[in-house]
């Protein structure tokens, strides 16, 4: 990884010789031309799920991600290069902001180019990747923090690994994201089912039983409590 640090940092620099704007905002604007129009930097549509687009080190050699990814790759070029830019979690997407200094908010896109948005256009966004409507309060432009940034990076790659049925490496993840939140029992539900379909019958029975007792009346629980009986029942034939 420290080579990639490097390349944040040689990828600042370059950007930095050919700006040299005084303000802010011109060097923001500048940055994301470098960025998104001369290095290549692209939202990866056509295969949005690939798991390679949620690790920092594929995104800069394949010039290639998705919104938190290049949101990553924006906001770690334009820290060393003095810009500080905040990543902003969607619902369903993920944008970048940078306050100017005159108190005005910039809304930025790097899924799409690093093109200026608009809260109305951010909710537009939303709305078509949720399948329906959604109104966006003020509240969801809020900066978030390192540990939220790499949670929900995470969660990302977690719900791949799901889809993909690569339950060894979703194990992985569930253990990451435990490491930052050991309280949270969803992710101790989850990674029962990851241990069920790595056939860790007992693993996955002590997860499903430690998230039942704090989560007895979750909507999920019921389901939950059918998986763990069959869990269960399939211990029982094996003593």
């Amino acid at each position: 990884m420290p080579t990639y640090l490097r390349r944040l940092d040689h990828l600042a620099a370059a950007a930095r010789a050919e700006g040299g704007e005084p303000d802010p905002l011109c060097r923001l604007h500048r940055l994301r031309e470098f960025l998104f129009e001369e290095q290549g930097f692209r939202g990866n549509a056509e295969e949005y799920y690939d798991p390679r687009n949620s690790f920092l080190n594929e995104v800069l050699d394949r010039r290639l991600g998705i919104p938190i990814t290049l949101s990553l790759v924006l906001i770690e070029v334009g820290r060393r290069g003095g810009l500080t830019i905040h990543g902003i979690g969607l619902p369903a997407h993920f944008i970048v902001g940078f306050q100017t200094e005159g108190g005005c908010r910039v809304l930025l896109d790097p899924f799409n180019g690093g093109a200026v948005v608009t809260p109305e256009r951010c909710q537009a966004v939303v709305s078509r990747a949720m399948g329906r409507p959604v109104t966006l309060q003020e509240e969801h432009f809020s900066p978030i923090g390192k540990r939220q940034f790499l949670t929900r990076m995470l969660n990302n790659l977690k719900a791949i690994y799901f889809k993909q049925e690569a339950w060894d490496k979703a194990l992985q993840v569930c253990r990451r994201l435990l490491l930052l939140d050991p309280d949270n029992p969803c992710e101790v539900r989850d990674r029962g089912v990851v241990h069920a379909n790595l056939g860790d019958l007992r693993r996955a029975a002590a997860d499903w039983e430690t998230y039942l007792r704090s989560n007895a009346e979750s909507p999920d629980a019921e389901a939950v409590r059918s998986r763990l009986r069959r869990v269960r029942q399939a211990l029982a034939t094996l003593n």
